[in-house]
């Protein structure tokens, strides 16, 4: 028999061989249900590592399966590109070339029942953590964790610490799932954040509830970065206690002269859209050009707001408040005002023009210790003169 003779069977043959080994078949059974010799199965599987890994099939999609590898060894045997063969089975080819260079057989063939075994060995985890295990580790990162550090500090310090020493190092991820798990007592008030859960991630994953139609603030003019002329307004809401009421803000970002928005009832995208259409009515029109807020759903009805009071409206990229940091630092401002847990349903309109007004009329050193008000009335009254 010439040799790897057994490997000139169609690969489904030799698929379903091997799902019939995984299925409980003897291996002469398995033969005789394919159509082949015993000895031709047994040849298939000692070319496969002459073991089966049981499988319980991929964790995450992000996993190659015994499907895929069996595609990149057709295509490899095709001389088929890398590229060809991740674009078949929906992956970047970087993890194709990844798999082949891992995977492959020591002689340098791609084999995928052998590639699917070292995968599947790879991901076996018979090991007990190392933070369950040793009890100074553990001992050493709850002290840390008291003293505030947090798990990447923490890693730094075991592997500069004990450089020689593997029992004593771990990484940041280690610490987090083993504080989520309660392997280092009561989780409240571990980490400095005060979360006792892990945060969702959705890497790459784009957001259903996307604005539509938004203009990025990389297109707003860049004029309005250089605060010389009034009219560009930033805006915001301030939450109140259980996320059961809010208030609008918007300042001017050369006067920082501050409107607060009325909303007794609820910022959803209407109520939102008709406050900020009723409640700016009275700003002149040449003071009304660029209104810049961050990407909550209230303002889903953005393109009613612009077409109705004028603004052209710029939405932040998601997670960057200091696109907005004039609005950011008065709503610090307000606070003082509106408590951070404090029932913002409480405020009446006439509450909200008495707080603005009180820090319009506040000195600001970047004004030159002017008050809002006296810059944006400087304003108004250069602009009705020309």
């Amino acid at each position: 028999m010439p040799r790897w003779a057994h490997n000139k069977m169609p690969t489904a043959t030799k698929k379903r061989y091997f799902e019939l080994l995984r299925q409980g078949y003897k291996g002469a059974a398995a033969a005789r249900v394919v159509g082949v010799s015993t000895s031709c199965g047994s040849l298939w599987f000692l070319d496969a590592g002459g073991m089966l890994v049981p499988d319980s099939g991929p964790v995450s999609p992000r996993f190659l399966t015994q499907g895929d590898r069996i595609a990149i060894a057709d295509g490899l045997q095709a001389k088929q590109s890398v590229k060809a063969i991740a674009a078949s089975i929906g992956k970047s080819f970087q993890s194709v070339y990844r798999e082949i260079k891992r995977n492959s057989k020591p002689d340098g063939r791609y084999q995928p029942w052998w590639a699917h075994n070292q995968a599947l060995l790879r991901r076996k985890r018979p090991k007990t953590e190392r933070i369950r295990a040793g009890q100074p580790l553990r001992a050493l990162v709850r002290e840390k964790l008291r003293d505030k550090w947090s798990p990447q500090q923490i890693s730094r310090f075991l592997r500069r610490t004990y450089p020689g020493r593997q029992g004593m190092q771990v990484c940041p991820e280690t610490i987090y799932r083993a504080l989520f798990a309660g392997l280092l007592g009561r989780k409240p008030g571990k980490l400095r954040t005060g979360r006792t859960r892990r945060k969702p991630h959705r890497r790459g994953v784009p957001h259903l509830n996307k604005i539509k139609n938004m203009t990025p603030l990389a297109q707003r003019p860049l004029e309005v970065n250089e605060r010389r002329t009034p009219g560009h307004w930033e805006g915001d809401l301030i939450i109140g206690r259980g996320q059961g009421s809010a208030i609008g803000t918007l300042v001017e970002r050369v006067t920082r002269y501050v409107r607060l928005i009325h909303l007794p009832s609820g910022w959803k995208a209407p109520q939102m859209r008709n406050a900020l259409i009723l409640q700016t009515a009275d700003i002149p029109p040449e003071l009304r050009q660029t209104l810049t807020w961050d990407q909550g759903r209230e303002m889903t009805l953005h393109e009613d707001i612009a077409a109705l009071t004028g603004f052209q409206i710029y939405f932040c990229d998601p997670h960057s408040p200091w696109q907005r940091g004039t609005n950011e630092n008065t709503n610090g401002l307000l606070r003082q005002y509106f408590p951070k847990g404090s029932d913002l349903s409480h405020h009446t309109a006439r509450d909200l023009r008495q707080i603005a007004r009180e820090l319009n009329h506040r000195p600001r050193l970047v004004l030159g210790d002017r008050t809002p008000a006296e810059a944006m009335r400087t304003w108004i009254t250069q602009a009705s003169t020309r």
